[in-house]
């Protein structure tokens, strides 16, 4: 079993929260860089601060795009990629149109994350499916398309929704998606005990805003 700072290198340090102050936002770059997580997660606007204060670092500036509804249009987010690759971003978290899956349009669905791809410049992009509104077959169906349109991680959650990730549902992406893609878990890992349930089940990225507590085997009461 993983000791509570090996952990670090799986998380996705995470601050999403819409009033989010650059302050804070600082907090958590001097929190990754001191405890080496693999990235911190924000939102398009602390793009360019982010990489700024980890310029020199292992962590990697995450942004998420389309988030938190992935309702907007791909070419909607595609520029929104364009924007936060220009701005310093080193991976893309992006939301599906979930819309789009639950009325059967795959085609569409598809070229949304192509468009996201391609704007991506070859980061390494993770396809957020919001496993807590999809039925099994569904979240089946999001995986293939996520991997067809050229993604490198499937995600559970954006942690804005009516849920967040659970074991079954990683262990059922990383069934799907099989070994050469990364799955990110995220959304309601607040603990040590929750992080390695994650990682037994599959998950190879954790999207958290507790990841202090964790190294430290601690729980927290993050909303993230």
């Amino acid at each position: 079993m993983l000791k509570p700072d090996e952990i670090a290198a799986y998380i996705d340090h995470t601050l999403l929260a819409p009033d989010a102050t650059e302050e804070q936002i600082e907090k958590l770059c001097n929190e990754a860089k001191s405890y080496k997580f693999a990235a911190v997660c924000v939102n398009g606007t602390h793009t360019k601060l982010c990489r700024q204060l980890l310029e020199g670092s292992s962590v990697k500036v995450c942004t998420v795009v389309g988030f938190p509804l992935g309702a907007s249009k791909g070419e909607v987010k595609a520029f929104e990629t364009a924007q936060a690759v220009k701005d310093g971003a080193q991976e893309i978290d992006m939301v599906i149109n979930i819309g789009l899956l639950k009325m059967g349009h795959h085609d569409q669905l598809l070229q949304d994350i192509k468009v996201v791809r391609e704007a991506s410049k070859g980061l390494p992009l993770k396809v957020i499916i919001e496993t807590a509104l999809l039925s099994d077959e569904e979240k089946r169906e999001a995986c293939h398309i996520a991997v067809k349109g050229g993604a490198n991680f499937v995600k559970t959650s954006t942690g804005f929704s009516k849920g967040g990730a659970t074991v079954e549902d990683v262990a059922l992406m990383r069934h799907v998606v099989g070994l050469d893609i990364g799955v990110k878990a995220a959304g309601g890992i607040r603990a040590y005990s929750d992080a390695i349930a994650m990682i037994e089940a599959g998950a190879s990225r954790l999207g958290t805003s507790s990841g202090v507590a964790i190294v430290k085997g601690a729980a927290a009461d993050g909303a993230y």
